[in-house]
């Protein structure tokens, strides 16, 4: 088939790995420099970090919120908080950040991965229960994309087990699971203030929860296991130095103000993106759950390779030419197929604490994710961020319509 004879011009779509697509501004720039004309750049005595952590937790209406450097970092202090045993188990995701799976393995645990719906990629209370053990310490859900899980029927199955549920928000700020915002659901909630997030301070994070004990842990483990503000204080038990910088923490301030704008814009803008996009012939628009509420870190849209010459790669490859960059498949493979994994390459040449896993909770086989190899191989990645413009959804929705029609089988 032949370049539709009205085929937009290529054009610069903003970006999140520079300014044209960040929110970055004057007020980043004066909080930042007032932390260094201090001279203080230690949060410990310092403003900027609490005054962070005060207004995350106000404003996701929990009880603590601790700022870390990353949020690799967040999920390991939950993880921590939680204190599983070596060779405890905890359920999580097959289709995720490495950085989400690393914390569980330092803290001697077994990764154990349940599979995805195709079309949320999220996992499910159904694919979750499947993997429920009695080593089974905790849960790990992803809100991928900012697309929320259905977490009351995953919180049903977890309190019905006594099982602590860890939520990973990284790409989910201000996403709301049937009106409660994520984060707030589970026992622990973790972001990132990573370059391409909602809001960032170029590496960053944060974790939160209402419950006393396990906040208390998560605190102590990002400080060394010091107790700071104890009687008497010690370092407890093993744990890592977490914190951020007074400079992390003044971007971090001045860019959380702007969070609701920036989800407010990037919720409009998806949907007129798929309004654009609607009724075509082998690409479908991002489902959304009508009880929930899709903060679009990501836009995605699942391509049919009955329709689509080579799927979603085929459709990339157009796009490309076109100008538009995206990315089929995501992750490229379900996480599990990471060396880390498949060669089981963690401390030395020991394996541990792969050494301590059932079999069953180490068994990769392909037949036991239908949805993850479904998602990956229909997923199709497209750039996203709150400073796209009705010029720029209509290059890249024209830009779409005609490598599908160009792809078309």
């Amino acid at each position: 088939m032949t370049e539709p004879v009205n085929a937009p011009k290529p054009m610069m779509l903003p970006s999140d790995q520079d300014a044209s697509g960040r929110t970055l501004g004057d007020e980043e720039i004066a909080a930042l420099t007032a932390v260094i004309k201090s001279g203080h750049l230690w949060t410990n005595r310092g403003t900027t970090g609490k005054a962070l952590e005060e207004q995350f937790a106000q404003m996701m209406g929990v009880k603590h919120a601790y700022a870390v450097t990353s949020g690799t970092a967040a999920l390991h202090a939950a993880v921590a908080a939680i204190d599983p045993n070596p060779g405890d188990e905890i359920i999580t995701t097959s289709i995720t950040d490495m950085g989400a799976l690393t914390p569980i393995l330092y803290q001697g645990a077994i990764p154990v991965f349940a599979d995805v719906d195709p079309i949320t990629y999220n996992v499910t209370a159904k694919t979750i229960e499947r993997c429920l053990s009695p080593r089974t310490k905790a849960i790990m859900v992803t809100h991928l994309f900012g697309n929320p899980c259905d977490m009351d029927e995953i919180m049903a199955l977890a309190d019905a087990h006594k099982i602590p549920v860890i939520e990973d928000c990284a790409q989910a700020y201000l996403a709301r699971a049937n009106g409660r915002l994520v984060g707030t659901i589970g026992a622990i909630g973790c972001f990132s203030l990573q370059q391409g997030k909602h809001i960032t301070t170029g590496e960053g994070g944060l974790v939160v929860s209402s419950d006393p004990a396990l906040a208390r842990r998560a605190f102590l483990f990002i400080n060394k296991a010091w107790g700071y503000g104890d009687q008497n204080p010690d370092h407890y038990f093993l744990a890592l130095n977490y914190r951020i910088s007074e400079m992390q923490g003044a971007v971090a301030v001045a860019q959380l103000p702007k969070l609701a704008g920036v989800v407010k814009a990037r919720v409009a803008l998806a949907d007129a993106m798929t309004a654009r996009l609607k009724g075509m012939d082998g690409v479908e628009t991002p489902y959304v759950n009508p009880k929930h509420f899709h903060t679009y870190w990501k836009y995605c849209l699942r391509v049919d390779g009955a329709k689509i010459a080579d799927g979603a790669v085929g459709l990339a490859k157009v796009l490309k030419d076109k100008g538009v960059a995206s990315g089929p498949r995501y992750i490229q493979k379900p996480s599990f197929m990471c060396e880390v994994f498949q060669k089981q390459r963690t401390f030395g040449d020991s394996r541990w604490p792969f050494t301590l896993a059932r079999p069953e909770a180490v068994n990769y086989d392909r037949a036991l994710f239908p949805g993850t190899y479904e998602a990956l191989e229909k997923v199709l990645v497209l750039p996203w961020n709150e400073r796209y413009t009705e010029e720029h959804l209509d290059f890249l929705a024209t830009s779409i319509r005609d490598a599908a029609a160009l792809a078309k089988k």
